[in-house]
């Protein structure tokens, strides 16, 4: 008995922060330079500058671009940043001056990985991640690094060389990092010396990693949204200074957007907990297995601990009915570690092209805003198995006036109960009346999303998670 009440209030606690929006404090690491993407991505970054606390744009190297950093490239992107910032205050609060944004613009050392680590090797870069990371602010720091991260081994390498084993391990634990795979040794090196730091990271090829279904063509997937005509119309051309210089595509749109997707408040995004999937994909926490055999970007041994990385998820897309519901199930269903990003692509896209138009919309009527969900009911509930519970999201709303779609679905991967819950009449009611708790014979969770989509141009999308806790009869 004791155990089993131990186990609710851990599955209690575990969803204390489900509905939480304090923004996310982050700093990018960037070999911009290397190739467009990065570029691209700290253009779109700019547009959601008041919705993530931006603490620090670090410009690196990789194994992309081994002996130089490129900061101007960022401080390009902030100047035109400022010209339309004015125009983006009409649409959203809280976006931070250009000046603001540029005093945040450090640099790396102009060396490859291990190089630039070890004694005398501080950089502005690494000594900025630790004045922030020592900063009066209990919120976790973010530190997403789009190329290689051995700015940050270099900080993690002073913290431990200068602080005591209490301080050191205090600023760790502050500290969440996500990589774009490994494009330095560093990021090995990091996970072997600082085993308990919070780690995403797709280790290996770049193909494999879930971070590339960014932009990677997929059966299933609604791959207009990241085709070269959709980025010239919806960003690109007639979109002000900021959509004038997103650059072409070389390789792949964005590779290192997904880093800090999950950082927008949307109702989906928790990524305090990578396992419950968001924009930026979902990932679970155990240690990959290692074939050396295969041919990796940098070289890799056997890891030493788990981390947060590539996590599988099985999705049925939803498509337009002709006749009688409006969406329904399509035919097929797909499952890998991709799906967890490009199941939300049109949204995470339309989202994008939203905020590029208010970069030149006249006024707040000029532009489409994205819905407000909202729950007429609590975001946890507790019930027994064979009882019934409701999901409400009736509260929700449009700020333009226009018409909502909404779409209830189970989102299985999140939670700990390994069977779907079917919801009728209709996944898409605001109201769902009556869904039925299955047996279990251990307390489980199972994790409900309220998507709400308006039908404005383009259409928006926000979501509620509503985690239902179901202990045995």
């Amino acid at each position: 008995m004791l155990f089993f009440a131990f186990t609710i209030m851990f599955l209690i606690t575990a969803t204390a922060s489900a509905q939480t929006l304090t923004k996310h404090r982050l700093i990018v690491i960037t070999d911009i330079g290397n190739e467009p993407d990065d570029f691209m991505s700290m253009v779109r970054l700019m547009l959601y500058a008041n919705q993530i606390d931006i603490e620090g744009l670090i410009a690196s190297t990789s194994i992309h671009q081994s002996k130089k950093v490129s900061p101007e490239l960022i401080e390009k992107v902030v100047l035109a940043y400022a010209k339309v910032q004015p125009n983006l205050l009409k649409h959203e609060p809280e976006f931070p001056t250009a000046q603001k944004l540029l005093s945040l613009i450090k640099k790396g050392l102009p060396v490859y990985g291990l190089e630039g680590v070890g004694k005398g090797k501080d950089s502005e870069g690494s000594e900025w991640i630790i004045k922030m990371l020592e900063k009066k602010d209990d919120r976790p720091l973010w530190v997403t690094v789009w190329g290689g991260p051995n700015t940050l081994a270099q900080a993690l390498f002073r913290i431990r060389e200068t602080k005591s084993e209490a301080e050191a391990k205090q600023l760790i634990s502050k500290l969440r990092v996500y990589t774009i795979s490994d494009q330095d040794n560093t990021g090995p090196w990091i996970r072997k010396n600082f085993p308990d730091l919070f780690y995403i990271a797709s280790p290996g090829n770049y193909v494999a990693a879930t971070w590339s279904a960014i932009n990677g063509v997929f059966p299933g997937a609604n791959n207009e949204v990241v085709s070269n005509d959709w980025l010239a119309h919806n960003i690109q051309e007639g979109h002000g200074p900021l959509g004038a210089i997103y650059p072409d595509v070389s390789f792949g749109m964005e590779g290192d957007t997904p880093s800090w997707l999950s950082l927008i408040p949307n109702g989906l995004n928790e990524p305090e907990h990578p396992n419950w999937g968001g924009w930026g994909g979902r990932y679970e926490f155990y240690k990959p297995p290692f074939d050396p055999m295969k041919k990796w970007i940098v070289p890799l041994e056997e890891e030493t601990r788990p981390f947060w990385t590539n996590a599988t998820d099985e999705f049925t897309p939803m498509v337009k009915g002709k006749w009688g519901r409006a969406v329904v199930k399509d035919t097929t269903t797909y499952k890998d570690n991709h799906v967890t990003i490009w199941r939300w692509r049109e949204d995470f896209q339309n989202d994008f092209a939203a905020r590029m138009s208010w970069c030149t919309a006249a006024d707040y009527h000029h532009a489409n805003h994205p819905p407000i969900a909202k729950l007429n009911m609590p975001d946890q509930l507790t019930v027994k198995s064979g009882e019934t519970f409701s999901l409400d999201g009736s509260l929700s709303y449009d700020p333009d006036g226009d018409a909502l779609s909404f779409l209830w679905f189970q989102y299985q991967e999140a939670g700990t109960l390994n069977r779907k819950i079917i919801i009728q009449p209709a996944q898409n009611m605001s109201v769902i009346p009556e869904v039925k708790a299955p047996q279990v014979d251990s307390p489980q969770t199972a994790h409900f999303i309220l998507k709400v989509t308006d039908k404005g141009t383009p259409s928006l999308t926000r979501y509620k998670r509503v985690i239902v806790t179901i202990l045995p009869k």
